[in-house]
């Protein structure tokens, strides 16, 4: 069946122009797609060596079987493959679109390690997953019995929602509280569209909801309903809150208009998106069309802001990052993307401050070079003195990274122990914090970090969870 598939779409693709354009017209182009999607998945999966030691498997977080179901793949045994996919993995449709695989497993791969190019586990792990959900492979979450105990789940994020179906599909009565109106925390409102569609983490909502999973929108734990209130409704309570604090940057200059976070400016986008009301991406102040647009860091945060912005029609894209392109901490990938949209890169700079006349107009750059390396073992950068200029600029996104809030200030809550970066403190294998019954899990505890850390995470605090509600059932029963 594949080999027919890769036939005919070799036909057509090898025809005439004007022969192969009537076949595509012909034809529905999704149909076309997923064919040669089928084909070039196969192909890619048959490359893999299945070397004794899988470090693509040993470096990535879920510690995926990749070896297996990339042979399952390429031996067209797809819904097998798929299910050894998902055993591990609760959103593979979403890794295998977000996840920095050149950092995790693809980086890993024998065959790119060796000089031939790495498989693309990826693509792969994203087409079966599509694949799966088009054939009705994907069951609905259908617990074999109802449990009574109840845990609360606060954040409706990646590692939220992984805990939310482990519980939920133990049968464990599950409530999410989310700040948003639509629950995904980052990857609804944070990751771009064109890297992540938003149809594809809807689907996992409506599972999870069709599943008996209960969300609470609109929820600002500290405000509408209080953390001790949460706990008081539960027999535990998971804190998945993610980082929403922008780390700032103080200069002259940059209290001025046209100066915008991150993460305002991607929820801006985002939420058109969906075809919501957003006053201030109309009134042009989180629109970067027309506009030279300079986004201030280095990491995937910034990579999203500035392909963003060459979608959204910008005159010019920008990124300064203080260190140079090997010390950039996001992937490489994704500014090789950048840079065949047409941003550029200017390395080894840093803002100094900003020029206004009521709206901003420039920004101060100074020059740096990399001296000794510092805690971390990377090079630190060094200002060199006298080599500043001004790079001219109508909107200027400041995508510094984020920071924990100060939960036990905002819940007003005692005993949370967290650290001194504002996380929380939990144990990493159980992920129980200072408060009985009170578990966490993701960026909170980690700091800012990937989404398949904060689903792994997730999986696991669940499973401690149950091991807790199991320990208190059989006390209580004493």
């Amino acid at each position: 069946m594949a080999t027919n598939r890769m036939l005919k779409f070799v036909t057509v693709s090898r025809e005439m122009p004007e022969k192969r354009d009537a076949n595509v017209r012909s034809q529905d182009f999704s149909e076309i797609y997923r064919e040669y999607a089928a084909v070039k998945a196969a192909e890619q999966a048959g490359r893999c060596s299945q070397c004794g030691v899988p470090y693509c498997q040993t470096h990535c977080p879920l510690h995926n079987n990749i070896p297996d179901w990339l042979r399952l793949t390429a031996e067209g045994r797809l819904q097998e493959a798929y299910e050894l996919s998902q055993a591990t993995n609760t959103f593979p449709e979403i890794c295998g679109r977000i996840c920095p695989q050149d950092r995790l497993c693809e980086g890993n791969c024998v065959i790119e390690i060796s000089g031939h190019g790495t498989v693309t586990i990826g693509a792969i792990e994203k087409y079966l997953t599509d694949t799966a959900w088009d054939s009705g492979w994907v069951k609905p979450i259908k617990p074999r019995e109802d449990r009574p105990e109840s845990v609360g789940i606060i954040g409706a994020g990646p590692g939220g929602l992984a805990a939310a179906d482990v519980l939920r599909r133990q049968g464990v009565q599950v409530t999410v509280y989310d700040r948003y109106d639509r629950s995904g925390g980052l990857m609804t409102y944070g990751i771009p569209g064109f890297k992540l569609e938003k149809d594809i983490v809807m689907q996992r909502n409506k599972q999870l909801q069709d599943g008996g999973v209960e969300f609470e929108l609109n929820c600002n734990v500290g405000e509408d309903i209080s953390f001790d209130a949460i706990r008081g409704k539960h027999d535990a309570v998971i804190i998945a809150t993610g980082v929403y604090k922008s780390r700032d940057l103080q200069a002259p200059g940059s209290g001025a208009s046209g100066i915008v976070k991150a993460i305002d400016y991607l929820t801006a986008s985002n939420r058109k998106s969906f075809g919501d009301e957003v006053p201030e991406f109309d009134s042009g102040e989180l629109d970067a069309k027309g506009k030279r647009v300079v986004v201030i860091g280095g990491g995937d945060t910034a990579m999203d802001c500035v392909r963003t912005a060459i979608r959204q029609g910008a005159q010019s894209v920008k990124c300064l990052y203080r260190r140079d392109r090997a010390n950039m901490p996001g992937s490489q990938r994704e500014v090789a993307n950048a840079e065949e949209e047409g941003v550029e890169f200017v390395w080894l700079t840093a803002p100094k401050g900003f020029t206004a006349d009521g709206s901003v107009e420039g920004v101060m750059v100074q020059k740096m070079r990399l001296g000794a390396p510092d805690a971390s073992g990377r090079q630190a950068p060094e200002l060199i003195e006298g080599a500043d200029y001004v790079e001219d600029a109508d909107l200027v996104i400041k995508a510094l990274g984020f920071e924990a809030e100060d939960l036990p200030k905002l819940w007003n809550t005692e005993g949370l122990e967290v650290t001194r970066w504002g996380t929380v403190k939990a144990d990493f294998r159980s992920h129980a914090t200072s408060l009985p019954g009170v578990f966490a899990v993701g960026d909170i505890v980690r700091g800012a970090s990937l989404v398949v850390w904060a689903i792994r995470d997730g999986r696991e605090a669940a499973e401690s969870v149950l091991d807790y509600l199991s320990e208190t059932q059989a006390v209580a029963a004493e």
